[in-house]
């Protein structure tokens, strides 16, 4: 068995994309699941833009990513929010 390095190296800047609907409940909820799993971010940084028809809106927050436990849990908690429909 060979012992591969990691795609990423931690601690490191790292960007998450979150798409969902253009509702005020969203970035809340961004804000939210980062809070609970203990992410430090400057939210002067978070970027949101809204689709051409205004139903859809991206966030992009720059977190320090500690290791990829904390980035799964990062994830899962936000696939699991109400508004949230795709987390890249």
């Amino acid at each position: 068995m060979s012992t591969e390095a990691p795609k990423i190296e931690f601690p490191c800047a790292y960007p998450i994309k979150v798409m969902g609907e253009a509702h005020s409940e969203l970035e809340q909820q961004v804000i939210d699941v980062l809070a609970h799993n203990n992410v430090e971010f400057d939210r002067r940084l978070m970027s949101t833009r809204n689709s051409r028809r205004g139903r859809w809106r991206s966030i992009t927050v720059m977190i320090q990513a500690t290791g990829e436990p904390q980035l799964k849990a990062i994830f899962e908690g936000l696939k699991s929010c109400s508004r949230v429909r795709m987390v890249l």
